[in-house]
Formats: C-alpha cells, sequence, structure tokens
C-alpha cells in the first residue's frame, strides 16, 4: 500500500469500471408528496451503481470508483453494492464528508407530480480529485462508464473526467 491507501500492485483487469457518486435514496412507502409521505424505505441510487449491480448479476467483472461519508449511510452503499458482486476495493471513505443521499416520491417519473430532493452538495464524492481516486483502477477495464452528472458535482470532478477521458501520451516512434 502506499500512503494515499492504493495498492502498487496493478489492479486487476474488469469487464467494466464505473466512476461517479452513488447516494442512498429514500423512497416512500404510499404515493404522495415528500411532504405528506409518513415514511421511508431505504435503497441505493446513482447510474453508475445500478448499470454496475445489473452488468454483475448477468456475469460481468465489475468495479466501483468512488468516495462515500465514514459513515452509516456509506456503509450501507459499500455493503449492498458488494452484495451485488461489484468490487467497491477502490470506493475510499472520507471521514470529513458526508455520503449522499436524496428523496423521491413513488409518483410515475413522466409527471409533474414527482418530487426528487437531492442532498449531495458537499458529499464525499463532490470531493474526488486525481490525487485521491484509484485511478489506475479505475482505468483497467475494458469498459470505463461515466455520467456527466460527476462532472457537474465540482470543479475537481470535471478535472478527474478530463483526466480519465484525456488520449493516452503520444508513445515515442520505434
Amino acid at each position: 500500500m502506499t500512503a494515499d491507501g492504493f495498492s502498487k500492485a496493478a489492479p486487476d483487469v474488469v469487464d467494466v469500471v464505473a466512476l461517479g457518486e452513488s447516494m442512498v435514496t429514500f423512497l416512500p412507502t404510499r404515493p404522495g408528496r415528500l411532504a405528506d409521505v409518513p415514511s421511508f424505505e431505504r435503497a441505493i441510487g446513482g447510474a453508475e451503481s445500478n448499470v454496475l449491480c445489473a452488468l454483475a448479476a448477468t456475469g460481468h467483472t465489475t468495479r466501483w470508483v468512488s468516495r462515500v461519508g465514514a459513515d452509516g449511510f456509506g456503509d450501507h452503499l459499500l455493503e449492498t453494492i458488494l452484495a451485488h458482486g461489484v468490487d467497491v476495493t477502490s470506493v475510499r471513505r472520507d471521514p470529513s464528508r458526508p455520503t449522499g443521499v436524496y428523496f423521491r416520491t413513488a409518483a410515475d417519473r413522466a409527471t409533474d407530480a414527482h418530487e426528487v430532493a437531492y442532498y449531495r452538495s458537499g458529499s464525499a464524492a463532490s470531493a474526488m480529485t486525481t490525487t485521491n481516486t484509484d485511478l489506475p483502477a479505475a482505468r483497467a477495464a475494458r469498459v470505463l462508464h461515466l455520467s456527466g452528472i460527476t462532472a457537474a458535482l465540482s470543479p475537481s470532478c470535471l478535472s478527474l473526467l478530463r483526466a480519465l477521458t484525456a488520449p493516452p501520451p503520444s508513445r515515442p516512434p520505434r
């Protein structure tokens, strides 16, 4: 291990790596406005983790690269996503930033009645940078899955995605 917590060994190549924020999602136990719903069930949310869990269920090797808070919601995400067969060893815990959460209504997403309330500002994932993210693990895949949401989280996340999608340096001619 290096001082930043990353392994010195080259990571195994997997079928798909996704880099981005997953959040704990709170889903109402019955239809209605968020203001009126008396209770919620907890689940995981985020395109990256949803894609990886589905791919792992079909037999693909997958890895999630991200950051979560050193909190109970981070524990829930890591345990749940790992239970779906996704490699979560490249997810870092942030002791000073929380795991993002969001609430959504049970109404049809295509209607104006649908409500979503995000609580992700200042989240652990929004603080991802090229220096605190396991870049070798993110690059060790046949496919790298990214979304524009990650780039919109913060300037450091945008820089991270630019670094991951930049063409490799030119090799000197032989």
